[in-house]
């Protein structure tokens, strides 16, 4: 069993920066590929980024790549969502979700319960 919390979301002007953190209980959390989310009012919930158990590999969603970048210290169970050069479209609720290394929400098994990104113009 992992459970899954984020943190780190909030208000920020367009051109700014944030940082997830996704903080993760139990002792299987290096064995998933740890994946991140979002969800706009209205919109179904969307690929963003997926690493890899180890870190090695990475996939992103091609409306961020350049700009967010996924990582996962395993010796602290959290993994990371850096938002660069945010935009107002990127404004969502962020959820983080552990499970297969893939695009799609149900290859997931665990998710967190999600944080407010909102990007102000």
């Amino acid at each position: 069993q992992v459970q899954l919390v984020e943190s780190g979301g909030g208000l920020v002007q367009a051109g700014g920066s944030l940082r997830l953190s996704c903080a993760a209980s139990g002792r299987t959390f290096s064995s998933y590929a740890m994946g991140w989310f979002r969800q706009a009012p209205g919109k179904e919930r969307e690929f963003v980024a997926v690493l890899s158990w180890n870190g090695a590999i990475t996939d992103y969603a091609d409306s961020v790549k350049g700009r967010f970048t996924i990582s996962r210290d395993n010796a602290k169970n959290t993994a990371y969502l850096q938002m660069n050069s945010l935009k107002p479209e990127d404004t969502a609720v962020y959820y983080c979700a552990a499970g297969e290394f893939a695009t799609a929400t149900y290859r997931y098994r665990y998710w967190g319960q999600g944080t407010q990104v909102t990007v102000s113009s």
